[in-house]
């Protein structure tokens, strides 16, 4: 893996990853924010299908595959990312994304090993989740942590991770990281944020881009035999 990092947009890196490719996007729906999302145009998903030669969508969350759906949205499967082995997909793809996913599951490493079924030796897999020493989130948390009571998490997040953390646990899970990034805090994000959210967020990776919001890990199959 190249150790020189880089700074990106989170959803335009995926969208230029997946652009005339076969996908499979895991937690394709967004639930509950399926229908917010299409109202405003910001579903991932939804972007994608306009992309992808062909997108395939997973998630565990039946409701938002079927919104989805009656938007005319095909090759849904409703499953536990955690028991992808039980799924019955007989298919590998291109671009696998896993986004912003990792932080909400009790068993990451079963997720990982679930995926690997789908994938190739050409395969992506994209993991995008929140930095653990995001600069931001620091700074509020230090400024206004009530002693440690007012942590500014997602209440549904039960873990953080770093570049060495997630490196680790990909590789645990029989997988290389190839490239890793940081990425910024989104245009998607900044519409709604704090001026003092985006001021400390620039002020941040000004500084270092270790200090971003999130990270990227983008993750192949280990050569066989050590060939490439």
């Amino acid at each position: 893996m190249t150790e020189k990092t880089e700074l990106v947009q989170r959803v335009q890196f995926i969208k230029d990853a997946c652009r005339g490719r076969k996908v499979l996007h895991l937690g394709c729906t967004n639930w509950p924010y399926t229908a917010e999302a299409l109202e405003n145009n910001s579903l991932l998903h939804l972007e994608l299908s306009s992309l992808a030669s062909e997108l395939w969508g997973i998630d565990f969350d039946q409701k938002g595959l079927d919104v989805l759906a009656e938007k005319g949205i095909t090759r849904l499967y409703r499953a536990d990312l955690e028991k992808l082995e039980e799924l019955d997909i007989d298919e590998t793809f291109d671009v696998i994304v896993a986004g912003e996913i990792i932080e909400h599951l009790n068993n990451p490493g079963l997720f990982l090993q679930g995926i690997r079924r789908f994938m190739n030796s050409g395969s992506t897999l994209l993991i995008t989740t929140v930095n653990a020493y995001c600069g931001f989130r620091l700074l509020y948390y230090a400024l206004r942590g009530k002693g440690g009571t007012a942590e500014p998490v997602h209440p549904d997040h039960v873990a953080y991770y770093s570049y060495s953390t997630l490196n680790l646990l990909v590789k645990r899970a029989g997988l290389d990281v190839s490239r890793f990034f940081f990425y910024d805090l989104g245009p998607e994000h900044r519409s709604v944020a704090p001026w003092h959210t985006k001021l400390a967020n620039d002020i941040s990776v000004k500084i270092s881009k270790q200090l971003a919001d999130g990270v990227i890990a983008e993750c192949k199959l280990p050569p066989k035999n050590g060939k490439v």
